[in-house]
């Protein structure tokens, strides 16, 4: 079967292709390298280094003829989202768009949305589930949750079947701790060459972290379901940051304190996501805990310094 898959040369998108290859997987990318990165390229793939938005990507599915896709690509960034909300909704919604209408005019049997927890806003009950309001604080939260209207939108008129994703917080190999995200990429890139990590607030925020091999596995889970829907993927675990940093301070050898900084705008307090419905529904649950999985993104980390890796 062949796939295409946007965003495969990020860090949730590569770790897609890999295990899509390894499964025997035909797999095409499109992905502009504004964040992802050539030397995530699985070497059994084909890449085409465009834009989302751009009309081109006609071509690509014209030319490729996918049977699924998997729509990764996105402006991630909660904060450049506050600061530059066009620019979020041009990337996430128009270019979701693009997406979504090549999806019908080339007969697409299925997509694979990657959404977000951040569409809960603050939760009214814990842990939430898929029923929750949706009162998104960031825009980022506003554009992915928008996609999934259209999503539903283009199921009951063109019969596009879909299953969006709404992933917890993600975690592993290849996320960029140089990033504005990905605390755990962030803490274990600064622990590891001894730079004091910094804590915003005073640790008491908290959230459900997920190994990215688990988010790889909803993918493929999605991917072969007969299903159409929405499914929270993530573990049902609270986690504080300032557990966050004890955890990788201990894998890291780091025997220092955090710097602390005042809050920022548009973050949640505490959230952690039920995924009942993606074990019942898709036949998924997670399979790594966090201790297990910061050891892994560390053990990633550390080799990466060692090879004096200049990404990161």
């Amino acid at each position: 079967m062949r796939v295409l898959v946007t965003g495969g040369a990020g860090f949730i998108g590569s770790n897609v292709v890999d295990a899509l290859v390894k499964n025997g997987e035909e797999v095409v990318i499109i992905d502009n390298l504004s964040t992802g990165f050539e030397r995530n390229l699985n070497s059994d793939t084909k890449l085409y280094r465009l834009d989302i938005r751009d009309k081109a990507i006609s071509n690509i599915f014209e030319r490729e003829k996918p049977q699924i896709v998997i729509h990764l690509a996105a402006q991630t960034s909660v904060m450049r989202s506050i600061a530059e909300p066009e620019f979020d909704a041009e990337v996430n919604i128009s270019g979701s768009l693009n997406v979504l209408s090549n999806c019908v005019k080339f007969g697409i049997r299925k997509i694979v949305y990657a959404s977000s927890s951040a569409a809960y806003g603050t939760p009214e009950y814990l842990p939430v589930d898929e029923k929750h309001p949706l009162n998104p604080l960031a825009p980022y939260g506003v554009s992915k949750h928008t996609v999934e209207h259209y999503l539903f939108q283009h199921h009951i008129l063109y019969g596009l079947s879909y299953i969006a994703l709404r992933y917890a917080n993600v975690y592993g190999p290849r996320q960029n701790p140089r990033g504005e995200g990905g605390v755990v990429a962030i803490f274990a890139g600064k622990l590891l060459r001894g730079e004091q990590p910094v804590i915003f607030g005073v640790g008491d925020k908290s959230r459900d972290y997920i190994y990215v091999d688990d988010v790889v596995h909803a993918n493929l889970q999605a991917m072969k379901s007969n299903k159409t829907g929405i499914f929270n993927i993530g573990t049902g675990v609270e986690t504080y940051d300032k557990t966050i940093f004890d955890l990788l301070a201990a894998e890291c050898h780091y025997t220092d304190f955090p710097e602390y900084a005042p809050e920022r705008p548009g973050e949640i307090k505490r959230i952690f996501l039920d995924n009942k419905l993606a074990e019942k529904t898709l036949n998924w649950k997670p399979r790594v805990d966090l201790k297990d999985g910061i050891t892994k993104t560390v053990s990633f980390y550390r080799d990466e310094l060692i090879h004096e890796n200049a990404v990161w």
